[in-house]
């Protein structure tokens, strides 16, 4: 008796070959984490609880529409403006500011403000513009 090969119905799959490719990219996998891990050997030095030193905050002056001045978001005179910056400057030498005066504020408002940054030999300034939309 002759078994016809074609009319045999297989049922189970052969998972030799998707077997063989999974152990092959389990074994690149782990040849490339350990290659990335190996060095000389150093005893780092512990480091304290201290916070890291972090960037000076920056100051923001507005200037509304009325010609009223802030600093951050509490209101000043120019010359409460000219002391508290000062102080912030004594407190932290790179101080940043920037400045941000309404588009119908008096030029002059805005040009009182720059003397006395520029009084107080602040380097890192600012002017906060808006994008033009074409």
């Amino acid at each position: 008796m002759k078994i016809d090969d074609q009319d045999k119905v297989y049922d189970d799959i052969n998972i030799t070959p998707m077997l063989d490719v999974a152990y092959v990219l389990l074994l690149i996998f782990i040849i490339m984490t350990t290659a990335t891990v190996q060095g000389i050997t150093v005893n780092l030095p512990k480091a304290s609880n201290t916070p890291a030193m972090s960037k000076p905050k920056t100051k923001a002056i507005s200037i509304t529409p009325d010609g009223s001045i802030y600093l951050d978001t509490y209101p000043v005179s120019l010359q409460e403006l000219e002391t508290r910056l000062a102080q912030y400057k004594a407190a932290t030498p790179d101080l940043p500011v920037v400045v941000k005066a309404d588009a119908s504020v008096q030029y002059q408002k805005v040009i009182d403000v720059l003397d006395i940054v520029t009084r107080l030999q602040i380097s890192q300034l600012g002017l906060v513009t808006q994008k033009l939309v074409k």
